[in-house]
């Protein structure tokens, strides 16, 4: 079976807090850890009234902070919304903090709209990523001491770099860089297979990897019975569907999700959408996540679960290691 990690969006439910989501991710990192998860990841999101990890920096020191071995990291930092200077400072802080423990997710989209990309970006045209390789180059050069000034205490403190991806492009550069490669199979499923393809057939040995290293990012829901997955996993799918039709809010909750006047159009997407998800008893997703595992061959595992009550996601994450039979030795 392959390792098992977290990608924490930090959602908001309907009818709650930024603050009480932040407290939930607390809470969430430890129990993981406890249950013997690899990774925690946070990801950059920006605008989404939904998600409260907005600031993947700020959000990696306090959880690593309040957790002891398990790592933590960036799934992922944006790199065309800052300058690589700047997330070099960062993230060589957080592995001087933290020795051993910080992973730094790079990834090329803007992870927001053009509206709030190009108020990020200061103006600069907000669909231009044309430059990414040389920010990823810029970015590594100041993990080395390299850089066209010294970024401190950047040089000496290189967290794992990890490329991001939903398509054949980062797949192509994590290769041929000899890097790590994180695929968003949760948005991206119908790409998954042939960027891990191409992923493999470029891949050059690195003085990082001597082989390739790959994991994918899989939504799960996790309760008792299918039925019970079934209605918790609603309204993330609505939620993700509100946002595709230009309403971000809040992660709604089950009775909302239920109650909502879906046309036959928004019911097929919501049908889709799930498709490529993992919902279900213990058992349901055991078989699920096996036959993912095998069709794949991938490395790792990084489940994403989006619920509206924060108890119903830790007690995802909990089903889902003890079904699976990860252990803190085995992490």
């Amino acid at each position: 079976m392959a390792t098992l990690s977290v990608l924490d969006l930090v959602p908001v439910g309907s009818g709650s807090t930024a603050t009480a989501a932040l407290a939930t991710s607390t809470r969430l990192v430890r129990r993981a850890e406890e249950l013997g998860y690899r990774r925690y990841w946070v990801a950059e999101h920006h605008g989404m009234p939904g998600i409260a990890s907005s600031a993947p920096a700020v959000l990696i020191a306090h959880l690593a902070a309040a957790s002891e071995s398990i790592r933590v990291g960036s799934g992922g930092v944006m790199l065309p919304n800052h300058q690589p200077l700047v997330v070099a400072e960062q993230f060589g802080t957080l592995e001087a903090l933290h020795p051993g423990r910080i992973d730094l997710g790079i990834g090329r989209a803007p992870g927001t709209d053009p509206r709030t990309a190009r108020a990020l970006r200061r103006g600069a045209d907000p669909g231009n990523v044309d430059d990414f390789p040389e920010q990823l180059s810029e970015l590594a050069a100041y993990f080395r001491g390299e850089g066209p000034v010294t970024a401190v205490p950047a040089a000496g403190h290189a967290p794992v770099i990890w490329l991001l991806g939903s398509s054949g492009y980062s797949a192509q550069v994590a290769g041929l860089l000899g890097l790590p490669f994180a695929f968003a199979h949760h948005f991206s499923a119908e790409n998954t297979l042939p960027a891990l393809a191409l992923y493999r057939e470029r891949f050059r040995p690195s003085p990082i990897l001597d082989a390739p290293q790959a994991l994918i990012g899989v939504n799960v829901v996790c309760a008792d019975t299918d039925a019970q997955a079934q209605r918790l996993a609603l309204p993330g799918a609505l939620s993700f569907l509100q946002l595709r039709l230009g309403r971000p809010g809040p992660v709604p909750s089950p009775e909302e999700a239920a109650s909502y006047p879906y046309t036959d159009e928004e019911r097929r997407f919501i049908d889709k959408r799930q498709a490529d998800q993992i919902i279900g008893s213990p058992q349901t997703v055991r078989e699920q996540v096996a036959e993912l595992v095998e069709r794949t061959g991938v490395d790792e595992l990084m489940i994403t679960t989006q619920t509206h009550a924060g108890a119903d996601r830790i007690r995802s994450y909990e089903l889902v290691a003890d079904v699976l039979d990860i252990t803190p030795a085995a992490a």
